[in-house]
């Protein structure tokens, strides 16, 4: 049995954000972290396009929308060696079945104050103009998540953060002494018991699977398997980032982890979803699932749009679950869940749909009062 203050459980960057937060910020001395993966942020934090958001991807919801444009030079403060901002970023409207037109598009762009202007001729002549209506020049950039993940494993280190890798959390119960216990299960197959103070549940698409005494978000939350094709992209497009509004909708972002392009689709990145339930384990459903690549799919529908996207070179798909807000389905708003649970106090379950979306998490974290085991 160990005591701590405090335990994460999920190695993502939200579980690593949050455990160096309480070390560093809020002076817990005893926290530790629990990833099943054998290494930090090799999932959902890796899995996905890489994108730190200004905003401009959702012209359906201002508040996620203006929340990506107040945090993303704060990201970009923090995180200076993980972004790469050396690419020219696209965002196009199409002409049929946009949910937004180039004028609309352009006014919710001034109303959160994100950076917009018409681009270039050479650039506007890389779209088909019988399907795009205009195309505009912005401010958006991408992280590198292996560079993330270097952080973190510093700043771990350097808070005195117990990282515990290759261990799943079982079982959270109420405990006489501490408060909560957590059971632990690791890669040989050994268990053991965490009593602590304060519980993080950062576990993404796994927030439900904990067993014991754990009630489950009141949230409702939906699960998706994602494709996001890795492609080489033809020198046309080689220092560009390019987004497709808001129906028709595709995007080709730099991928910096790789040096590749990440190549998306609404229509071919999901294959399928469920609802989320408890016992049912989104993980397990990944690891079975076949993984027959749809990038052909991609590319050619792309291609209609943008033509010198058909001389990409397609290298790789990463697959992943994604995990998302019922609520949010409409609208593709993107807030975080933060959730205190009454029947566990001093439990919570934490999970953002965006990188950006840390600040919104520490900003909660902010209201929260926390002790540690020696004061009480």
């Amino acid at each position: 049995m160990t005591d701590a203050d405090a335990v994460i459980i999920g190695g993502g960057f939200y579980g690593a954000a949050i455990a160096i937060y309480l070390a560093k910020e809020r002076g817990l001395k005893r926290v530790v972290l629990l990833e099943r993966e054998p290494k930090l942020l090799c999932r959902a934090s890796y899995h996905n396009q890489a994108r730190v958001h200004n905003g401009y991807h959702y012209p359906r919801s201002f508040t996620t929308a203006f929340r990506s444009r107040v945090n993303l030079p704060r990201f970009v403060r923090d995180w200076p060696e993980a972004v790469k901002q050396d690419f020219t970023k696209l965002y196009a409207i199409a002409r049929r079945n946009s949910k937004v037109t180039a004028k609309q598009f352009e006014r919710f762009c001034y109303e959160i104050g994100a950076r917009i202007e018409p681009a270039e001729a050479s650039l506007q002549k890389l779209f088909e103009p019988r399907l795009i209506e205009a195309v505009f020049l912005v401010e958006e950039y991408a992280f590198d998540s292996t560079r993330l993940a270097a952080w973190a494993q510093k700043e771990l280190q350097e808070s005195g953060v117990e990282v515990r890798l290759s261990t799943r959390a079982m079982t959270v119960a109420r405990d006489a002494g501490a408060g909560l216990q957590v059971t632990t299960l690791n890669e040989n197959g050994d268990s053991d018991s965490v009593r602590c103070r304060y519980l993080f549940n950062c576990t993404y698409s796994g927030l439900n699977q904990l067993s014991g005494e754990f009630p489950g978000t009141k949230t409702r939350l939906k699960h998706e398997i994602t494709e996001m094709a890795l492609v080489k992209a033809p020198s046309a497009l080689e220092g560009l980032g390019v987004t497709v509004m808001d129906g028709p909708f595709f995007s080709m972002m730099p991928f910096p982890a790789r040096g590749l392009h990440t190549l998306s689709h609404v229509r071919y990145t999901p294959h399928f979803s469920w609802q989320d339930e408890s016992g049912d384990d989104p993980y397990r459903k990944l690891q079975e699932y076949e993984r027959e690549s749809r990038v052909d799919r991609m590319l050619r529908d792309v291609g209609r749009y943008m033509p010198s996207v058909l001389d990409a070179k397609y290298a790789d798909s990463l697959f992943e679950v994604k995990t998302i807000l019922q609520k949010n389905e409409g609208d593709d708003g993107r807030p975080i869940l933060f959730e205190q649970h009454a029947e566990l106090p001093g439990c919570y379950s934490v999970l953002g749909g965006k990188i950006d979306n840390i600040y919104d998490v520490l900003e909660k974290l902010e209201t929260e009062q926390f002790e540690n085991v020696a004061e009480r």
